[in-house]
């Protein structure tokens, strides 16, 4: 006589529903040793204070690429049409105590440039030599200059004393006078100056446009020191960060093997056990703050392990399994939070701060790939998965747009033959952002929550279903697998093809079928009700 073999125990059975993803009991989870995680903080520690000196010294080299022959990096030029008599810069006045730099740090240049026919005048002076001989005389002050949106702001001072001429007064520290065009330049220093642009025969309206340049013999040096300093932490940190990613990744437990993966090799989870409670999903982001800042360096690591991967499945056709390992972690880790968080509020546990996988109703898994294909990898990212990035934008992203104030639009002033920039700042427009389809489908979820106590079931599958869709993109551009994601909404708690792995089979009995059909009605029905 043959004794039935017993039913298998969640214990007993590694695949069983409250570990789906065949991890052994007692195996820890997070085995990373303490050596590891420490090269890991020193290498982003090391590479985040390099990653500033790299960038400040590429600055300084794309600026010393627009120099003139003369050496000089100039702004563009500002048209500033005045009625008054003079132009003059704004009043920031410095400190008197304020000690005067060692060294020649450069050289400012300033010109004017007008009417072929006027003849205009440039100089500067202390503000108060200019103060005292405007004092009473109509003038424009050049408030605010902005290049990107190209704004001027201006501010009048009115008055009706008419000016002496200003090539005879003797204050000027430096000051040029031509026809069309004028320009001086003098050293960068600290003090109280002003500058001061007019007709040069003291008469009212004033149209020019005004330009600045610097030039320093410091440039390059500056530039030089930033690279090397940057590249030396960088030099430091990469192999750290790399080492401390490879000894987290071999001590992670191993994803699904081929034969246990249906469908996609992509696979997110999440379970929507019990009812989340009705108010507790309004601080959950403050809740989760403590892991936005840990995720803000693993991505970072992400990045760096991508982009080592990217050489090895170049050169070998693999993907190194301890980085594959640690970027399916980030990933994993990421979707728990999300899932606790904001995109999908499935449950008030609190996420684990770990890279393996739990038992955690959320869970993200994906198949190693044995071979990768070495020609995908220069468009996979880009270029195949252009149409999923879009689609997913749309769903994903808001929108943002620029409104102008009630008021309608004439409140500019029409002076000599253009708007003047008084009227329009960018404080006169009202930025106005919108809310993603996820976003607006989880505030619906949360509202449900807190005045019905119920989490409306067919959210969450929509919610899963294009969280699902987003995450199989992610492992696609991630360059995890060749297999080009499926443009669907796999709804529900699993993926479909683990609903119809886990349905009963076809040879069943009449009555034990009829039994299913009636569990599941059953079962329908109460979710109906959920």
């Amino acid at each position: 006589m043959t004794q039935a073999a017993p039913n298998p125990t969640p214990e007993s059975n590694p695949t069983s529903a409250s570990n789906p993803h065949g991890v052994p009991p007692g195996v820890p989870h997070a085995s990373s040793s303490g050596g590891s995680i420490a090269m890991l903080i020193l290498g982003l520690l090391f590479v985040v204070l390099g990653i500033g000196p790299l960038i400040g010294g590429a600055s300084i080299v794309a600026i010393l690429a627009q120099q003139d022959d003369d050496g000089f990096v100039s702004s563009p030029a500002v048209g500033v049409a005045a009625d008054s008599y003079a132009l003059t810069s704004p009043d920031q006045t410095v400190a008197s105590d304020v000690p005067q730099m060692p060294l020649d740090i450069g050289t400012i240049r300033l010109s004017a440039t007008g009417q072929a026919s006027a003849e205009l005048f440039i100089g500067v002076a202390r503000q108060d030599d200019v103060d005292a001989y405007l004092a009473g005389v109509h003038h424009t002050e050049v408030a605010e200059v902005r290049l990107a949106p190209q704004v001027t702001r201006l501010r009048d001072h009115p008055g009706e004393i008419t000016p002496d001429l200003p090539g005879n007064q003797d204050f000027w520290i430096a000051s040029d006078t031509g026809r069309g065009s004028v320009e001086l330049e003098r050293p960068a220093e600290f003090g109280d100056w002003a500058i001061v642009v007019m007709n040069a025969d003291a008469t009212p309206g004033v149209q020019v446009a005004l330009q600045a340049g610097f030039r320093s013999d410091w440039f390059w040096p500056l530039a030089a020191g930033l690279f090397i300093a940057g590249l030396l932490l960088c030099l430091i940190g990469l192999p750290l960060l790399i080492l401390g990613v490879i000894g987290i990744g071999r001590r992670l437990p191993s994803g699904p093997s081929p034969s246990d993966v249906v469908g996609y090799p992509a696979r997110l989870t999440g379970e929507l056990i019990g009812t989340p409670s009705s108010w507790l999903w309004l601080v959950k982001w403050l809740l989760a703050i403590p892991h936005y800042v840990v995720l803000v360096f693993l991505w970072f690591a992400f990045a760096i392990a991508s982009v080592v991967a990217w050489f090895a499945i170049l050169f070998t056709g693999r993907y190194p399994r301890p980085l594959f390992n640690f970027n399916v972690g980030v990933l994993r880790w990421s979707w728990r939070v999300g899932f606790y968080a904001y995109s999908a509020l499935g449950t008030d546990k609190y996420p684990p701060f770990s890279l393996a996988a739990t038992s955690y109703p959320a869970d993200f898994t994906i198949e190693y790939p044995q071979r990768l294909s070495r020609g995908l990898i220069f468009v996979k990212s880009w270029l195949l998965a252009l149409p999923h990035l879009l689609l997913i934008g749309a769903v994903t992203g808001s929108s943002i747009v620029f409104a102008r104030p009630a008021g309608g639009w004439g409140r500019g002033d029409w002076t000599r033959g253009d708007w003047a920039a008084t009227e329009w700042s960018p404080e006169s427009f009202i930025r106005v952002g919108g809310i993603s389809i996820v976003g607006l489908l989880v505030l619906v979820v949360g509202v449900s929550l807190l005045f019905r106590s119920r989490y409306p079931v067919a959210l969450f599958n929509l919610l899963m279903g294009i969280n699902r869709w987003g995450y199989r993109v992610a492992a696609y551009v991630g360059l995890f697998r060749d297999e080009y994601p499926p443009f669907r909404l796999d709804q529900g708690p699993r993926d479909t093809e683990d609903t119809a792995k886990a349905a009963p089979p076809q040879d069943s009995s009449p009555q034990d079928s009829a039994s299913q059909n009636s569990a599941s009605q059953n079962s329908a029905a109460q979710n109906s009700r959920i």
